[in-house]
C-alpha cells in the first residue's frame, strides 16, 4: 500500500475513534439531563401537588369545625374535605418520589388523620361545651401534626425534584466535551474531504459530507432539546416551589403538564443517539472504504 492508502487509512481510523468516542459522550451528556424529565413530569410534580391539595384539605376541614361545635352542614363539609385528604395521600403515595421514607410518613399521616377525624366526631356528639371545646383543642393539636409532617413531605419531595432540575458540574462538562468533539469530528471530515479531494480530483466526496451535515445536525438538534428539555425544568420548579391555595392547584398541575409535554419524546431519542453514531459510522466507511480499496494491492509509487 503506498502513501495516499496509508493516508486514507489513518484518516478512517482517526474518523472511527472520533465517531465511537463523541457518540459515547454524547449519549451520556443527553441522559443525564433527559433521564430525569419523565419522573419529574410523571411523579415528582404530581406528588407534591398531592400533597398541597391534602394540606389544603385537612386545613378547610378544621376551619369547618373551628368554633363551638360542627353543625350539620359545616359536619358535612367536614367529612367531604377528609375524603379529598385521604384520596390526595393515595396519590401521593402512588407517587413514591423520596423512597422508604415517603412510605412511612404517609402511613403515619394516614393514621394521624384518622385520630384527628376521631377527635373531631366526638366533639361534635358532646352536648357539654367544655368537653367538646377540649376535644376540639386536641383534633386542633392533631391538625397541627398532621400539617407539620405534611411539610416535611412536601420539602423532601421538593429536594427531590430540585435535584431532577438541576444541571450539575458534571453535566456541563458532559456537554463541554461534546461541544468540542464534535468540532474535532466535524473538522476531521471537512479534513478528509478535502484530503480526498485533493488527491481523486473529485469534487464533493457525498458520503463524507452526509456524515458531516448529519453529525453537526445532529449534535445542534439534540443540544436545542436539551435547552428547551431544562427551560422547561426550571419553569416547573418554579410552580412548585410556592405554597399554594386549593383553588390554585389544578392550574399548576396544569402547567407543569403543558411545560412538560414533550418529555416522553426527548427522553426517547437518547437510544437514538447511539444510532445516529452506528449510521456516521457507515457513511465515513463508505466514504473513505473504496478509496482505500484501490491502493490495498498498489505497490509504494
Amino acid at each position: 500500500m503506498n502513501s495516499t492508502g496509508r493516508d486514507l487509512v489513518r484518516r478512517l481510523r482517526v474518523l472511527l475513534l472520533l465517531s465511537v468516542v463523541s457518540t459515547l459522550v454524547l449519549f451520556a451528556a443527553y441522559r443525564g439531563v433527559h433521564d430525569d424529565t419523565v419522573p419529574l413530569a410523571s411523579s415528582s410534580a404530581p406528588g407534591i401537588l398531592a400533597v398541597d391539595t391534602a394540606r389544603n384539605a385537612v386545613q378547610r376541614a378544621h376551619a369547618a369545625v373551628d368554633g363551638s361545635g360542627p353543625a350539620p352542614d359545616a359536619t358535612g363539609d367536614f367529612h367531604t374535605q377528609i375524603s379529598v385528604a385521604h384520596q390526595s395521600i393515595a396519590v401521593a403515595a402512588s407517587e413514591n418520589v423520596a423512597g422508604p421514607a415517603d412510605r412511612h410518613t404517609l402511613k403515619t399521616i394516614t393514621g394521624l388523620i384518622t385520630v384527628y377525624s376521631a377527635w373531631v366526631e366526638q366533639a361534635g356528639r358532646e352536648e357539654d361545651a367544655s368537653l367538646r371545646a377540649a376535644f376540639l383543642h386536641y383534633a386542633e393539636r392533631g391538625r397541627d401534626d398532621i400539617v407539620e409532617r405534611l411539610d416535611e413531605l412536601r420539602d423532601r419531595r421538593l429536594a427531590v425534584a430540585r435535584e431532577q432540575a438541576s444541571f450539575p458540574w458534571p453535566l456541563w462538562l458532559g456537554w463541554g466535551t461534546v461541544a468540542v468533539l464534535g468540532l474535532a469530528l466535524c473538522g476531521a471530515l471537512v479534513e478528509a474531504q478535502w484530503f480526498a479531494r485533493r488527491r481523486f480530483r473529485t469534487a464533493v466526496q457525498p458520503w463524507l459530507l452526509a456524515a458531516t451535515v448529519l453529525w453537526a445536525g445532529w449534535v445542534v438538534l439534540l443540544g436545542w432539546f436539551t435547552v428547551r428539555a431544562r427551560r422547561a425544568m426550571g419553569d416547573s420548579l418554579a410552580e412548585l416551589r410556592g405554597a399554594r391555595s386549593a383553588d390554585e392547584i389544578p392550574e399548576a398541575g396544569a402547567n407543569v403538564e403543558r411545560y412538560m409535554a414533550d418529555a416522553g419524546f426527548w427522553a426517547s431519542l437518547s437510544g437514538w443517539v447511539l444510532v445516529g453514531g452506528v449510521v456516521l459510522m457507515v457513511l465515513t466507511v463508505s466514504g473513505l472504504g473504496p478509496r482505500i480499496s484501490e491502493y490495498r494491492f498498489r505497490g509504494p509509487r
